[in-house]
């Protein structure tokens, strides 16, 4: 029996007695899903305690942004899912990329970025790292000699991208790490599309001997998967690497709420399931939507025909079977279609709906002006105008149904 203790509380006021009863619950409570613990304030039980505490090995707890046992567990749990041994948790996929950006880069040296990265990694170098005095330069992702011949003294960092952003092209990721590594450049790869499940970043060859050295994940996507919940992680394997990444992340004040956290604890043991339920859905409407006269291109890793096909063969199904990709494809509409027509298709479809982001149950879609956004030529894609389509978890014929009609009404005649 356990008593209510009133009497052991200081202070006489109803007040006080609430905000300092002394009841702690019993230990030993266990269930599926872990608790969610809410703090900026941590208690001490000392002044001696309070200054032998230490959060950056998680022996210890100071202050909620530096971790809570909610975050811990979640980034303990993203280390499992990619093969890591340390994680940092910040608010987005985006504060993810400017945390390494940050912690690895000083005045004079170079970021190089893949033509086709993300577009706002690319904003982030060209406005705000310019600013600092850190020079950006991009290369061709398909083509690991452009990558060498642009690695200069003053390189310190690599951004990597597998498959590249809208556009999908699948580098060679294997041999784009060994360049970097060879010359001692750190690599860091945005590995928001492998999720984890397609390939393991820090174990490209499945013999441990292969790896980049920092995977940043826009956890808003697959882990979280329902479209509610804005957060990025960075991970790693080299414990000095990961202290000059999580002091800068201190210096920055970056944290997560609690309730986010647990969002992705929950969702985590289903990314597995969610991720390939999205692959397949993905591939067959990408197959068929092929044949449509209006598209003269399909950007899918998994196609034979998309570019880098090889290079995704070889990473994410090197043991045979038909592999992993992510439920994301982009199509090329003929450009004798004009940008109003291909405005009108994407306004008629009704379960595909108009929004950035992937990885939730809803499908989504988006055109792009591609003209806008690289900065060297493409002449592996062909004429026209890019949309992205990403697919959720409705039924694919109704889904195959939707882009039916949505292609006779805009293509048609």
């Amino acid at each position: 029996m356990t008593s209510s203790a009133t009497d052991a509380t200081p202070g006489t006021g109803t007040d006080t007695r609430l905000i300092h009863h002394p009841y702690i619950p019993p230990a030993g409570f266990a269930a599926p899903q872990p608790a969610v613990h809410k703090a900026s304030t941590v208690i001490f039980p000392n002044v001696a305690a309070m200054r032998a505490r230490e959060w950056k090995d998680k022996t210890g707890y100071t202050y909620g942004l530096h971790g809570t046992p909610t975050t811990y567990m979640l980034e303990e749990r993203l280390c499992a899912l990619e093969g890591g041994l340390q994680c940092v948790l910040v608010p987005s996929g985006l504060a993810a990329i400017a945390n390494v950006a940050l912690s690895l880069l000083r005045t004079g040296d170079e970021v190089l970025i893949p033509d086709n990265a993300y577009g706002p990694n690319k904003s982030l170098a060209e406005v705000e790292l310019a600013q600092y005095g850190i020079r950006h330069a991009y290369y061709d992702p398909l083509d690991p000699a452009d990558l060498s011949a642009r690695i200069t003294d003053a390189t310190r960092l690599v951004w990597l991208e597998a498959p590249g952003s809208v556009t999908l092209e699948f580098p060679d990721l294997v041999e784009q790490v060994r360049i970097c590594r060879a010359r001692g450049v750190t690599t860091v790869l945005d590995n928001t599309w492998g999720a984890g499940i397609a390939f393991q970043p820090f174990d490209l060859l499945g013999d441990g001997q292969l790896g980049v050295d920092i995977s940043a994940h826009a956890l808003t996507k697959y882990p979280s998967g329902g479209g509610d919940v804005l957060m990025g992680s960075v991970i790693t394997r080299d414990a000095a690497l990961h202290l000059r990444i999580k002091l800068t992340h201190m210096r920055l004040g970056l944290g997560v709420g609690a309730n986010d956290a647990e969002a992705v604890l929950r969702s985590l043991p289903s990314v597995g399931l969610r991720y390939r339920a999205h692959d397949a859905a993905a591939r067959g409407l990408a197959h068929w939507i092929g044949g449509h006269p209006a598209v003269v291109q399909v950007l899918h890793p998994a196609l034979e025909d998309s570019p880098g096909h090889a290079h995704w063969a070889a990473l994410c199904a090197r043991e045979g079977g038909e592999g992993a990709a992510a439920g994301l494809f982009s199509v090329v509409i003929d450009e004798r279609h004009g940008q109003d027509r291909v405005d009108a298709f994407c306004d008629g479809l009704q379960l595909f709906k108009l929004g950035y982001s992937w990885g939730g149950p809803m499908s989504l879609v988006v055109p792009y002006e591609l003209r806008a956004m690289r900065a060297r030529p493409t002449p592996h894609l062909r004429s026209g105008t890019v949309v992205r389509f990403s697919v959720g978890l409705e039924n694919p014929q109704d889904l195959r149904a939707d882009l039916d009609q949505a292609l006779a009404a805009a293509f048609s005649g």
